[in-house]
């Protein structure tokens, strides 16, 4: 939590010190994080099963370019509407665990609505 803290921190400095600020609204920070999402996609996209799992060093490397793209984006837009993301996430996942109870969805990938 503190390492977030921090973060998010650091990523509002940064933004205020470039004057960008103005271009960080919830919407645009949504289309940011969708971008690098899809260019997240992209690093796989015809990749085998087993090569997704096997990535060379060049290719790990722009992944996690990627995945601290998307970090960044994510943490700002938090920033933005005052979302806790520890809370929201210890929320969400007790909110899986009833849709989803182990011992019901074990081994399986169907969704909430076909158990």
């Amino acid at each position: 939590m503190e390492d977030l803290m921090r973060l998010q921190a650091y990523l509002r400095d940064y933004a205020a010190e470039r004057d960008w600020d103005q271009f960080h609204s919830p919407k645009n920070l949504v289309m940011a994080l969708s971008v690098e999402a899809s260019e997240l996609v992209e690093c796989f996209q015809w990749l085998t099963e087993e090569e997704s799992r096997n990535l060379s060093d060049e290719q790990l490397s722009a992944v996690g370019d990627e995945i601290a793209d998307i970090q960044i984006y994510l943490v700002r837009l938090a920033d933005k509407l005052g979302v806790n993301i520890p809370d929201a996430v210890a929320q969400k996942t007790k909110k899986n665990e009833a849709k989803y109870p182990a011992e019901k969805v074990r081994g399986s990938s169907k969704k909430y609505t076909e158990y």
